[in-house]
């Protein structure tokens, strides 16, 4: 039997108060962001239940000066200082610093919505996900100010993996998403050393047979500091990836629910 909107709008307002959300963001040089992203949590989110977990990934500016004076400033804010060099040592540490039930993965540049946030958290609490998925290419979904290059490798990156995995999720390289805390400790060990994190989590979350949930996000350029994605940087490592956890599905055959 299904809920009514009441119903759910009920069990959210109970989850709501009780079920402690991470926000996790990886910083580098982003001493400006860093003050815009947690304003925009602070006023928009739903859940008054959270904590902001910040990684400071080896920053060259002020960053992690500002860092420091926002969590004087603000209990909810944690931070820490990455002891492995990469994206992937960063997400791997605030996997492990967290202490929410739920883990999302916030980018700090505000290319990911608070809006969006709040209905992840919806889903995930309401539905009992293992994890939700944004998709910014299925109906619903917003790109705006994507560079066109970038674009165009996305796709076909994401296309391939979608063939190999053989799923539904067409935006795997997207890391805005959110987890259950013990989905993704059970996704390792962590083999990805950059951007490729976020492709390795949801392919390793469809391939071990977890539940989860693709909903329709928004995506917006980028529009104070400097982009750290490198495309000639990364593809190996992307392929690198993908085939390891394609080779993970067929020869272990890795299920854990």
């Amino acid at each position: 039997m299904s809920l009514t909107n009441k119903q759910n709008n009920l069990i959210y307002k109970y989850i709501k108060m009780s079920d402690l959300l991470s926000i996790l963001i990886p910083v580098r040089d982003e001493k400006e962001n860093v003050y815009i992203i947690s304003s925009e949590i602070e006023k928009k989110i739903e859940n008054s239940n959270y904590e902001i977990v910040f990684i400071n990934d080896f920053s060259e500016d002020s960053t992690s000066e500002e860092l420091i004076k926002l969590s004087e400033s603000n209990k909810k804010i944690i931070h820490f200082d990455n002891k492995k060099k990469g994206l992937g040592g960063a997400i791997d540490l605030g996997i492990q610093k967290s202490k929410g039930k739920y883990v999302c993965i916030m980018m700090s540049d505000s290319s990911d919505t608070v809006e969006d946030l709040n209905y992840y958290y919806k889903e995930i609490s309401i539905g009992n996900f293992d994890a939700v998925f944004g998709s910014r290419f299925i109906k619903g979904g917003k790109v705006v100010d994507y560079p066109k290059i970038k674009l165009i490798l996305n796709r076909l990156g994401n296309l391939l993996a979608k063939l190999l995995i053989w799923t539904d999720l067409n935006d795997f390289t997207n890391g805005f998403k959110i987890y259950k805390k013990e989905t993704l400790i059970n996704l390792y060990p962590l083999v990805s050393e950059s951007f490729n994190i976020f492709f390795e989590l949801p392919l390793k979350t469809i391939t071990r047979g977890f539940k989860y949930k693709i909903v329709p996000i928004s995506y917006y350029n980028r529009t104070v500091g400097e982009a750290k994605f490198k495309i000639d940087e990364l593809g190996s490592k992307y392929i690198f990836t993908l085939l390891y956890c394609f080779l993970e599905k067929i020869l272990l055959k890795t299920k854990v629910k």
